[in-house]
């Protein structure tokens, strides 16, 4: 295995809201939903998403979220990255009550406390590689200029991908491509990792290889949420949680 963890130990995790202390949430809890509803307005009428969700999720634990296309796995992790808010219910997440953050906060604190594996990668195509891995650290105003090329670099290496670092992202292979955006999630070291469908585009070697680090990052400390249709591969992680038409309906754990 070609990924060599390092945990730099900074204590990045969360505010309240306007600045306020943090509420922090019980237990080893780092996600905590409580009663989440999310209603869409569509051109039909409203939709309801999520039907009322309680979720806790502990520092360090690994959760594959599974379920049918439409059943709700993506506006479920769409609540705890502040990419969409819930229409009642509250997200806390690191101790931060989520939904009450402005947009200028929500972006601060998304980029010091997560990092998102998207299933079609979106690295930009104007940018190397390494430049791709650096983006997270500019947006969150984290680390020196001097200092975010080498910690891009220091995360390449750990993907396995150093000497594709000034490549453009239209010359990677796909494995490639994913790979560099787990490095690119991981630049500002987040406490949690979330990945959406993230083997969903891979062959089996590549699909392999992003589980055993995912599986690595988790026992090394990071809270990973992997949302995927493979009930085979979700079988493998310690807890699996099922939804299916807004509600959580099952719930394994290892």
């Amino acid at each position: 295995m070609w990924l060599k963890w390092r945990r730099n130990g900074a204590t990045r995790n969360g505010y309240g809201a306007n600045g306020a202390s943090p509420i922090r949430p019980a237990g080893r809890a780092i996600i905590d939903l409580r009663a989440v509803v999310k209603v869409y307005e569509t051109p039909a009428g409203p939709f309801t998403a999520l039907k009322g969700i309680d979720l806790t999720v502990e520092r360090g634990e690994f959760l594959a979220v599974v379920g049918k296309s439409g059943s709700g796995k993506s506006t479920l992790i769409n609540m705890f990255t502040g990419i969409d808010h819930p229409t009642d219910g509250e997200v806390i997440v690191a101790g931060t009550p989520i939904r009450h953050l402005n947009e200028g906060k929500m972006a601060e604190w998304r980029g010091r406390t997560m990092g998102i594996v998207f299933q079609f990668f979106q690295l930009l195509p104007t940018l190397t590689v390494v430049e791709n891995v650096m983006i997270p650290m500019d947006l969150a105003g984290m680390y020196g200029l001097s200092e975010r090329h080498a910690r891009a670099m220091h995360w390449l290496e750990q993907m396995g991908m150093a000497d594709d670092a000034n490549k453009f992202p239209a010359v990677l292979s796909t494995g490639q491509a994913q790979r560099a955006a787990i490095a690119r999630a991981l630049a500002n070291d987040p406490p949690i990792l979330v990945a959406d469908e993230p083997t969903g585009n891979l062959d089996t070697r590549n699909a392999e290889i992003v589980f055993n680090l995912f599986a690595s990052l988790a026992a090394a400390g990071k809270t990973i949420v992997m949302v995927t249709h493979d009930d085979e591969l979700a079988q493998r992680v310690p807890r699996t949680v099922t939804i299916a038409d807004g509600l959580i309906v099952d719930e394994v754990r290892r």
